[in-house]
């Protein structure tokens, strides 16, 4: 270990017990030695994603949450809902680090030539366990960021810009040529907003406030419905039969967003058929939830015809289908435009004591669109 770094840091743990609460704690580890072919990153900036509260809280009711422990080391103990440590079985009672992605400087590296290449780069990584103030990668794993460029520019390099890029991806591979974006006003709207501009996309974007609204046409975003208006259904399909947009892809995942949509692009595909048909119109309608900001079942009409499917899209398996050349292509286009077409914006920066809390955690455990919060491990409580 370079003479210069601590022997201990800080990291961030969540527990499922088997008494049916989630802890979620700070712990003192080791500060990692790294391998031949790794590097060790301070971790100086890493945002909470929809994805990393998964793990994070479980689903835990932070609204009923207490705070134990010590300034340095809070605990924080929420309550599970009943039965829901039937689908949380395979991590009760293991402790589990959390945090998909971050950012920081290289301040130590392997002896392969590869690894020694980045020291003192400043990187974008991603694999788990971030929210913590060392971590240890694989030299491959990391992103290097472009001269002057900030951690804080890069902690969201992963999770969003390449979603926003998997969906053009998805979309073009499966033969549709517009798209439709619900919670459209977060930090991964607006980045695949700028996106469909740079690459001719028409993009349908679906928010439910007016300032989203207003924010999306500010990046000039064409096609904007808002499920809090009167004319929401009629809007919808005006925007669909304008883009002919035949696939969307829903953070919401509960209630009816995904059949409205599937409605709208029924009738949008059926305004311009030459003749009926019971079974409705020929043209396949894809929906597929990515995220889960209502928890509520999803309910689906069946009023679109049969040439529809709903299902699920995650970004790992994404990954995994369009293989390493695939991944490269798309992390060379992320760092290419990382301040411009991928830049994040946050509302709120916490220490890893500051996570834990109660103004903090209740902020962000409700999920707000267009509210994001980014954890800065080297700062004092």
């Amino acid at each position: 270990m370079t003479a210069d770094l601590p022997e201990q840091s800080l990291e961030l743990r969540s527990l499922v017990t088997s008494q049916g609460t989630v802890e979620i704690s700070l712990h003192d580890v080791p500060v990692p030695s790294p391998g031949t072919n790794e590097v060790l990153v301070r971790v100086e900036a890493s945002p909470i994603n929809p994805s990393d509260l998964g793990v994070l809280t479980a689903g835990a009711d932070l609204s009923a949450a207490t705070v134990g422990g010590t300034s340095r080391h809070p605990v924080v103990t929420a309550p599970l809902s009943e039965g829901a440590l039937d689908g949380l079985s395979a991590r009760i009672d293991q402790p589990l680090p959390v945090g998909n992605e971050a950012a920081g400087t290289i301040v130590a590296a392997g002896s392969s030539s590869a690894a020694q290449a980045l020291v003192g780069k400043v990187v974008g990584i991603a694999g788990g366990g971030m929210y913590t103030q060392y971590r240890a990668v694989d030299a491959s794993a990391c992103l290097v960021l472009p001269d002057g460029a900030t951690a804080r520019d890069g902690a969201s390099s992963f999770v969003n810009p390449l979603t926003a890029l998997g969906m053009l991806e998805t979309m073009r591979g499966e033969g549709h040529s517009a798209l439709v974006h619900t919670a459209a006003a977060s930090n991964l709207g607006q980045m695949l907003v700028k996106l469909c501009i740079a690459d001719g996309v028409p993009l349908v974007n679906i928010v439910r406030k007016p300032e989203q609204e207003e924010l999306l046409r500010s990046l000039g975003a064409v096609h904007i419905c808002n499920t809090s208006s009167p004319s929401f259904s009629k809007d919808l399909v005006e925007a669909l039969t304008a883009t002919s947009a035949t696939i969307a892809f829903d953070a919401t995942g509960g209630g009816t967003l995904a059949s409205q949509v599937l409605s709208g692009m029924e009738k949008a595909a059926s305004a311009t058929a030459k003749e009926y048909s019971r079974y409705g119109s020929a043209v396949h309608k894809q929906v597929y939830i990515y995220g889960g900001l209502d928890t509520s079942p999803t309910t689906l009409i069946r009023n679109f015809g049969m040439a529809w499917g709903v299902g699920g899209w995650l970004l790992t398996p994404f990954l995994q289908k369009i293989g390493a050349d695939g991944f490269a292509r798309l992390r060379a286009r992320v760092a290419a435009e990382l301040t411009t077409t991928f830049a994040s914006t946050y509302t709120q920066e916490v220490s890893l004591v500051g996570m834990l809390q109660p103004d903090a955690f209740h902020a962000y455990d409700k999920r707000a669109t267009g509210e994001k919060f980014l954890v800065t491990p080297q700062a004092n409580p």
